[in-house]
């Protein structure tokens, strides 16, 4: 499943404040085996379970909010069910749906902030969960090293790909250093655990030196395959 990119780079401005979108303690949880979501970012999503078509129903009229949320391995016989899910989800409000025949949509979510899972509520045809919000520490921004530590990792590995130069825009000076730290691990070629492991971080820093280290091995690999060859 794509995501869409990154829509209007933000100022890198500290004083470039927006009022936060108010988020509920009890969410709808959208859980999926293969899609880790980031704030900053954007996601579009294709609705047909009946579950989730209700869930969307439900949301559209209420909050506007959904926690997408990864399985864990092991889902597939109880996927009709509810499987287990790893703890640290991302908040989406939904910014735009568009009806289908049959009662499919798509839906377009903006990634608000992180949460964590306080508890767990089964009595709707779609899971729930009381969450308790844990935005990351990124008051201070990165340090002008370690961005231009990860822009220069960056553009080393994006050599070799033929999209290259969609990605350039991401690196001006304005993209605010949280837009560039997600949306690089939104679209970087690594696996759902690899993305879970970033949005698990401490802070903007933590996610940046993880997502430099990740961008360094997958160079080794590259390299190390190529030289077997």
């Amino acid at each position: 499943m794509q995501t869409d990119r990154e829509r209007g780079p933000s100022d890198r401005s500290p004083s470039n404040h927006v009022e936060p979108f108010p988020i509920p303690s009890r969410l709808p949880v959208f859980p999926l085996p293969n899609v880790v979501f980031f704030p900053k970012t954007y996601l579009p999503l294709h609705i047909f379970e009946p579950r989730y078509r209700r869930m969307v129903a439900d949301v559209t009229m209420g909050s506007q909010c959904i926690a997408m949320a990864l399985l864990k391995e092991g889902w597939e016989p109880d996927y009709y069910g509810n499987p287990a899910i790893y703890p640290a989800l991302c908040i989406g409000r939904i910014v735009s749906v568009q009806p289908l025949p049959d009662g499919r949509s798509n839906i377009l979510l903006q990634g608000l902030d992180r949460c964590e899972i306080s508890e767990e509520h089964f009595d709707k045809p779609y899971r729930e969960a009381t969450i308790r919000v844990t935005p990351m520490r990124h008051d201070e921004g990165l340090t002008n090293g370690v961005r231009r530590a990860l822009i220069d990792v960056l553009g080393r590995y994006l050599q070799a790909r033929e999209d290259s130069a969609a990605w350039q825009g991401f690196f001006r000076e304005e993209v605010s250093d949280e837009v560039l730290v997600n949306t690089l691990s939104t679209y970087l070629d690594c696996t759902p655990l690899e993305k879970q492991f970033l949005l698990e971080a401490d802070g903007l820093h933590q996610r940046a030196r993880r997502l430099n280290d990740l961008v360094q091995f997958m160079l080794y690999e590259h390299h190390g395959t190529k030289g077997l060859e």
